[in-house]
């Protein structure tokens, strides 16, 4: 088959996924701290929702936010400008002509309208700004779950759309708490955080592959939600510089502090990953769903993780050091896709392919420094993450597109009149929802502390 017609394939998944898909039942084990706290909020929260607002709606208008709120951090530097306008200005000894000092600082802005190191920092109100973007998502993913039960519109295709989703903010998230931690001076500890969190966001799918329950510990998503949204108010208060503040014995900085927690969890999630990937399977042989090896997840992961190493560590430009913004996004979305293959070969039970067309930006770049950079590497940068980009948008909504068709569902769009869902039942339904239980619940109302097994949205 030519490469042009197997990358612009018909139909993604099969007819027997579309059939396993169909009798996918949602599965799900919590055990978080903060879920049973934070469910008088959520519950309060989905009951002003409008009944005609269809939950992939509520999760994608998050999300929207969610990257906005972070493209502005990433690109709003007003403060370095003001610091070298202001050290001009204010010198003793310099007089600059009016015409001169609008020509610097026409061209101080020029170079600084966004920080592709993250070496600057981000104006205070960009931080407050995520937080609130982090929390608003947060808040609209918790409750999508719900507002299906509760408009009877729950099916496979929200379940799927919600881990899309969350496989997209998670790149975003990291990014912007790095960069709200000056980790931009500590090229290896950003580039070390946000694969962390892309490799561990992968992982927790992986052994829901392996398992077929989703787990959440006791200190998962949500937690480490609330704490970059405290990082976020830290910055916004106090300024981000506050984080390369020396402390305690041996001049540590504070944002030390975030680094060895990430480090600690990570450690702890990842053993209890790895414990459910050794123990085997619930399929034939101790094999996952599919009934493929429990190890093979590992493959499509080290695909992206191994060359973004070897290319930021090999690059003569210093392609990552110089531009860690670009770089962790262009990478990001490569790492979305192959995650949100990997949900989808879970909820098919269907083998996971290594190989995709996301890879071809790393392979690009990985190759251009095996010949010597015959190309400019930001130039590649740009397109890896351009391709990666509309690869993941044209995968996501062809199957989105797929899955419609065959369940006769909308994906944005609830098909019947709102007085279709002001019936008795609906109304008790809503009520019950509303009035839940905080204890034992999850975030999208799902039994926590023991296994559940129901739809998702």
């Amino acid at each position: 088959m030519p490469l042009y017609l197997a990358y612009k394939q018909n139909h993604i998944l099969s007819p027997q996924q579309l059939r396993k898909l169909s009798e996918h039942k949602y599965s799900c084990f919590s055990a978080s701290l903060l879920d049973p706290l934070l469910q008088p909020w959520w519950n309060w929260l989905v009951a002003q929702t409008p009944l005609w607002l269809a939950p992939n709606l509520i999760t994608i208008v998050g999300l929207i936010l969610n990257i906005v709120t972070t493209l502005i951090l990433i690109c709003s530097f007003k403060s370095a400008i003001d610091r070298q306008s202001d050290s001009i200005i204010c010198h003793p000894n310099y007089n600059l002509p009016f015409q001169q000092y609008r020509r610097f600082i026409s061209k101080t802005q020029s170079q600084q309208l966004y920080s592709p190191n993250g070496v600057e920092p981000p104006p205070r109100w960009t931080c407050f700004l995520c937080a609130l973007g982090l929390f608003i998502y947060q808040s609209l993913d918790s409750i999508d779950g719900k507002q299906a039960r509760r408009t009877n519109t729950s099916s496979p295709l929200g379940e799927l759309f919600d881990h899309g989703c969350d496989s997209i903010s998670t790149i975003f998230v990291a990014l912007s708490a790095c960069i709200s931690c000056q980790l931009g001076h500590y090229p290896n500890w950003l580039f070390f955080q946000c694969f962390c969190a892309i490799a561990l966001f992968y992982c927790a799918h992986w052994q829901t592959y392996v398992s077929g329950t989703m787990r959440f510990g006791r200190i998962d998503v949500t937690e480490a939600q609330f704490s970059i949204i405290a990082i976020h108010l830290v910055s916004a208060a106090l300024g981000p510089e506050i984080w390369l503040t020396k402390v305690g014995i041996g001049n540590i900085e504070l944002w030390a502090g975030p680094a060895v927690t990430t480090i600690v969890c990570g450690v702890l999630s990842l053993t209890y990953v790895f414990s459910v990937v050794v123990a085997g399977g619930v399929g034939k042989n101790g094999s996952t769903v599919a009934g493929t090896s429990v190890l093979s997840p590992s493959i499509p992961l080290t695909l992206v993780v191994l060359p973004a190493l070897i290319i930021a560590q090999k690059s003569p430009e210093n392609i990552f050091t110089e531009h860690a913004s670009v770089y962790i996004l262009a990478f990001g979305m490569v790492a979305a896709k192959i995650t949100n293959k990997l949900v989808i070969a879970h909820m098919t039970k269907a083998e996971m392919e290594y190989l995709d067309w996301s890879l071809l930006g790393p392979a690009l770049l990985f190759l251009n420094q095996y010949f010597n950079c015959i190309i400019p590497e930001i130039w590649l940068l740009w397109f890896a993450l351009a391709w990666g980009t509309q690869d993941l948008l044209r995968y996501c909504s062809q199957v989105c597109l797929e899955i419609c068709q065959h369940l006769r569902i909308d994906l944005f769009r609830i098909p019947y009149s709102p007085k279709s869902l002001s019936t008795p039942s609906s109304t008790s339904a809503t009520t019950s929802v509303g009035s839940q239980s905080n204890f034992g619940a999850d975030k999208n109302g799902g039994a926590s502390h023991r296994k559940s097994k129901s739809k998702a949205h």
